[in-house]
């Protein structure tokens, strides 16, 4: 990394640092986005994607675990900019923004405690193999459930849910793993949202399940109405449904369109990639690259 954006400045990534004592620190009271950047070679230009939405939801979130923002979403995509053009990466990126209570304080609480605003922006490949398929198990650890942290609020306290998860997944020899919200239904993801094919329909948790807001998820939903044709249903699915899906896959920032051959150790479809699953990836990847003309609106040209 090269530069970040700190207390109110671009400044050199080495510089951005804050105190062992800071309340974020010590008690996760800050939330987040992931937001990819795809560099398109032909073109000579890096994409990135659904910036705006990306800071709507950072706002949302905010607002719900009392964070103040003073930035608003222009000033975020704009920043953002500037950012991107100054580490000048010619390559896939990842950016990090985080809102969080920066005073350094020890003490419960979220009201009166300062707030700021930081950034970082790394080059960034393949977080799981969207080209093979992934193998996946049911974890132990049940989804957060709303009542205890906002489950639709990108929270960084709340990711050590997903951590466990995945640290279970990943000591048991899979690559990932699925949770089940606190009363039995298919949630999410170790940070995913999932998406099964069932009797030609396309089917995903819906919100009441604890499953976050995801944008790579709406994405999703319109490839598969208006490219596919196909009909997507929301609502919750049972855990043993996976065992009889067609198709299954995750989707997210980092995961992308993520395939699945094999649910505690029961092959998904034939076991191979999905007809359906292989051709959204195929107009996911050429949009976020710029490639497909109907999907430009969902990129910021750098």
């Amino acid at each position: 990394m090269k530069y970040a954006f700190f207390n109110g400045k671009i400044v050199p990534f080495k510089d951005a640092k804050v105190s062992i004592m800071t309340h974020a620190f010590n008690y996760g009271t800050a939330c987040f986005e992931g937001i990819r950047g795809y560099y398109n070679p032909k073109k000579k230009q890096l994409f990135i994607l659904k910036l705006a939405d990306h800071y709507e939801r950072l706002l949302r979130s905010c607002k719900i675990v009392r964070i103040g923002m003073k930035y608003s979403v222009d000033e975020l995509c704009d920043i953002t900019l500037k950012l991107a053009k100054k580490n000048n990466y010619h390559e896939d990126v990842y950016i990090r923004p985080l809102a969080y209570k920066s005073q350094e304080k020890i003490g419960l609480g979220l009201s009166g405690v300062d707030d700021d605003f930081c950034m970082f922006l790394s080059p960034f490949g393949k977080y799981l193999d969207t080209s093979k398929g992934i193998n996946v198990c049911l974890s132990t650890w049940r989804r957060i459930d709303d009542s205890s942290i906002p489950a639709r609020a990108k929270l960084t306290g709340s990711y050590i849910n997903s951590s466990l998860a995945k640290s279970e997944a990943v000591e048991n020899g899979y690559d990932e793993a699925i949770m089940l919200s606190m009363d039995g239904h298919v949630s999410e993801g170790s940070g995913e949202n999932i998406f099964m094919l069932r009797h030609g329909r396309l089917i995903t948790p819906y919100l009441a399940d604890n499953i976050l807001e995801g944008i790579t998820r709406s994405n999703v939903i319109r490839i598969a109405r208006d490219e596919l044709g196909l009909e997507v249903e929301e609502r919750s699915v049972d855990r043993s449904e996976l065992y009889v899906a067609d198709e299954i896959f995750l989707c997210g920032t980092g995961a992308e369109i993520a395939p699945v051959l094999s649910v505690d150790k029961r092959k998904v479809g034939s076991g191979k990639i999905g007809k359906i699953t292989k051709d959204i990836q195929k107009i996911y990847f050429s949009a976020v690259r710029g490639d497909i003309p109907a999907y430009t609106n969902w990129l910021t040209a750098v």
